[in-house]
């Protein structure tokens, strides 16, 4: 096992691409129709709920899904604030990414008290269907079977069901949340991240608390994957319990595994992969999840480190501070 550091000037060039690709997207409006800008929307969404799932599967290393459950309970917050309590749209986003963090809190309980692999990943799948229970059994607030949803807003004179206004909002959230979590994995929690996947006793037996660095890492899943929540109930306008099922879950944990695991990087490129595929294979009806399926099947067997692993075997650009590789 190796992990490869990059130089200075790689990392220049690699923060320069960070800004410079944000910066291009701009100008998307410009030459997209308003069915692929209503994609795009989607792949920004997809992007912060991969990289909230890998957190805690690929860099802290525990096998959990509760990933879902924050999605729904960011977007039935963002929803229930504004279509109940009347709060603009744009407030409910930081609010619902904080009760997204709430969901993250009460999901690492589990690990907290020293559960582990498959017995984790049941409590926590338990947990995603407990929120959808409730989802599906609070009518009065949540609206039930019938969802729930979100009243018609502007925005400097805008409507918010303008795909082009949403898709500035969404990359700006989306920017600012990709950036703070990389600063996050390059810090010194980020190292006792990864020494907490590698071997939790060792890293306990340096005095390194793992438990507040499993709880943080739960936490700030939470809320990268709650504030999701609150872009998709803008971006669909109508939040049904349905939408954070075990379908949603097994297509985050796709776009996971063909990015790569415990990598940034993977979770965009599996995220926007993964989000586009779908709509291509349209054009093969009922054919859908067979190509889906073969696809995923592919990218794994031959290259089982995931889309990621095979850029940086490209160019040293794209290689990660702190990412595992086998030796």
């Amino acid at each position: 096992m190796s992990t490869t550091m990059p130089s200075s000037r790689q990392r220049s060039l690699r923060t320069w691409l960070f800004w410079a690709v944000p910066v291009l997207l701009l100008l998307t409006p410009l030459a997209t129709n308003a069915y692929t800008q209503f994609i795009i929307n989607g792949m920004l969404i997809s992007i912060l709920v991969t990289l909230g799932f890998t957190l805690v599967i690929g860099n802290l290393g525990q096998l959990a899904f509760a990933n879902t459950a924050f999605f729904g309970i960011g977007a039935y917050a963002s929803a229930i604030l504004s279509a109940k309590m009347g709060l603009p749209w744009i407030m409910t986003i930081p609010l619902a990414g904080a009760l997204g963090a709430l969901g993250g809190f009460l999901a690492s309980s589990a690990a907290l008290r020293g559960i582990r692999s498959y017995y984790l990943a049941i409590i926590t799948l338990a947990f995603g269907e407990l929120m959808r229970w409730a989802y599906l059994h609070t009518k009065p607030l949540t609206g039930g079977t019938d969802g729930l949803p979100l009243p018609r807003e502007t925005m400097f004179g805008i409507s918010l069901s303008d795909d082009t206004l949403k898709f500035y909002i969404f990359l700006a959230v989306t920017v600012v949340l990709v950036k703070a979590t990389l600063n996050l994995l390059r810090s010194r929690f980020g190292r006792a991240v990864m020494a907490v996947r590698e071997n939790e006793v060792a890293t306990a037996s340096l005095a390194i608390p793992t438990a507040r660095v499993i709880l943080t890492t739960f936490i700030w899943s939470g809320f990268v994957v709650g504030c999701a929540g609150a872009l998709f109930a803008r971006h669909v306008g109508h939040v049904f319990p349905e939408s954070f099922g075990m379908l949603h879950l097994i297509a985050s944990f796709a776009m996971v595994l063909v990015g790569g695991l415990g990598s940034v990087l993977g979770a965009v490129l599996g995220a926007v992969i993964l989000t586009a595929l779908p709509e291509y294979l349209r054009a093969f009806p009922g054919m859908e999840e067979l190509f889906f399926g073969l696809i995923v099947a592919a990218v794994l067997v031959a290259m089982p480190m995931g889309l990621a692993s095979l850029l940086r075997r490209l160019s040293p650009i794209f290689v990660e501070r702190y990412y595992r590789e086998e030796s």
